[in-house]
């Protein structure tokens, strides 16, 4: 509902004109000089001002300049008793949209209203879509521009996503760093009835408490040093759509009670501000640390991590899945050779084995930032292993001669481990094969028969090599 602020000392003038808002199911406001009408303007969001230009005190058009320091875009109508031309051309000067005489024709006002706050609809949704496309412009450049995988581990996840999509509840996301925890809840924005709206993304991680609150909830002109006019929070941008916090273990104990009374409340104010404003949006938090330790180790708030983790979403670290490793590598070599301007057909059997026997501390991201470096180095149509960082290299001979690190380094039975390897050798025939089986079959020295056996007993068939 908009809001309307009348000002008028005249208050026989001021009632009319607040019976008329009234009548026009309008929220309005009423003040009977320019000083209290300046705090009630700060105070609340105000879509609309009708001013006498003579009060007590300051006058109307004194009002104008103020207002117009704190909201230029807010429309303003000025009264001006009859006659006095030269005030209602002063007004327009200062930015009025428009004035009427006195004494006030309820139907002329009723008419410069209607246009007015059509004028201050279109107005506050074009600010809206041009922060919302600020916020949007940080984020142009995502990691990739789909999941990939078609491991058993990701396939849950995904089953996982289509539930939740279409709920209104919160998603806890976790996993390492590296794993994609941005990538899922986009994925979920974007399944869910909430997509071609806002999805607006805040790193918990990267701000200052007090950077963080204003960037969260907005903040009031003045609120503090540098903050020269209103600004509207990530909240208030994402309207109904979904906001998304990452690394949500990293906020301070302030604004854990803040984000607790959003979620159970659902409305929180500006910094320095008093109006309430409703939370529309669906909240995603991510977080790569043990959040229930941190419960434990108070410092994260027990109630809050009920409220996040209404339902949680547990993404797996690259090596617990590491069949989607070739897929992935094909991903990156078509991404970033276009980029380069290289011909690279793709990698060599020996690289590959290697990337596959490599642990991935750093998961996707690493991943991702090895295949970049690789098509920046190579002399070749084809990576080599030679383009791999000696981690990688080493890690990959180390695992050959079996002291290193293999994919599944967590098994530590003997048939365990034979199994991990005997996967391995075939995943790196298939890959080297072009997905060829009875060509792979050849290279493996087994029959075709077998080979699709021991594919579906490693859940491979299916997946593109």
């Amino acid at each position: 509902m908009p809001t309307v602020l009348v000002v008028d000392d005249h208050r026989n003038t001021a009632d009319a004109i607040h019976l008329l808002t009234g009548e026009k199911d309008l929220a309005g406001i009423v003040a009977h000089d320019a000083e209290s009408a300046y705090d009630i303007f700060k105070s609340n969001t105000v879509d609309l001002v009708i001013t006498d230009v003579k009060l007590p005190g300051r006058t109307g058009l004194e009002l104008l300049q103020q207002i117009r320091e704190i909201d230029s875009d807010v429309p303003v109508i000025v009264i001006t008793a009859f006659g006095t031309i030269d005030n209602a051309v002063e007004a327009m000067k200062l930015g009025a949209f428009d004035y009427i005489s006195k004494p006030v024709s309820l139907e002329e006002l009723d008419v410069k209203i209607d246009r007015a706050l059509s004028l201050r609809q279109l107005t506050v949704e074009r600010q809206r879509l041009q922060w919302e496309n600020e916020y949007l412009r940080e984020e142009a450049h995502s990691p990739f521009a789909e999941i990939v995988g078609q491991s058993p581990p990701m396939q849950s996840v995904f089953e996982l996503v289509e539930k939740v999509a279409p709920a209104k509840t919160p998603v806890l996301i976790l996993g390492e760093s590296g794993t994609g925890k941005e990538l899922i809840a986009r994925a979920i924005h974007t399944h869910s009835t909430r997509e071609g709206k806002p999805f607006i993304k805040v790193n918990c991680a990267a701000l200052s408490e007090n950077i963080l609150e204003s960037e969260l909830f907005g903040h009031e002109k003045g609120a503090f040093t540098g903050a020269i006019r209103r600004k509207p929070g990530r909240f208030e941008i994402a309207a109904d759509g979904t906001i998304f916090l990452d690394e949500i273990g990293e906020i301070s104990p302030n604004l854990q009670v803040k984000l607790l009374r959003v979620l159970q409340e659902r409305e929180f104010e500006r910094v320095g501000g008093i109006e309430t404003i409703k939370m529309e949006a669906r909240l995603l938090a991510a977080t790569n640390q043990n959040l229930e330790n941190l419960v434990r180790a108070k410092t994260f708030r027990e109630d809050l991590y009920y409220r996040l983790n209404v339902v949680s979403l547990q993404l797996p670290p690259l090596r617990e899945r590491g069949e989607d490793i070739p897929m992935l590598v094909r991903h990156f070599i078509s991404k970033y050779r276009d980029e380069s301007g290289k011909q690279i057909e793709g990698i060599n059997g020996e690289a590959m084995k290697h990337l596959m026997m490599y642990p991935w501390p750093g998961n996707i991201r690493e991943l991702e930032n090895a295949i970049e470096r690789a098509i920046v180095l190579t002399d070749s149509s084809q990576i080599a292993l030679d383009d791999f960082t000696p981690n990688i290299i080493q890690a990959g001979a180390g695992a050959e001669s079996g002291t290193g690190t293999s994919v599944d380094s967590g098994s530590n039975g003997l048939s365990e481990r034979i199994e991990s390897y005997e996967k391995h050798l075939i995943q790196n025939a298939l890959i080297a094969a072009s997905g060829n089986m009875s060509q792979a079959a050849v290279e493996l020295g087994i029959k075709r028969t077998t080979l699709r056996y021991k594919m579906e007993k490693y859940n491979l068939l299916g997946q593109s090599f």
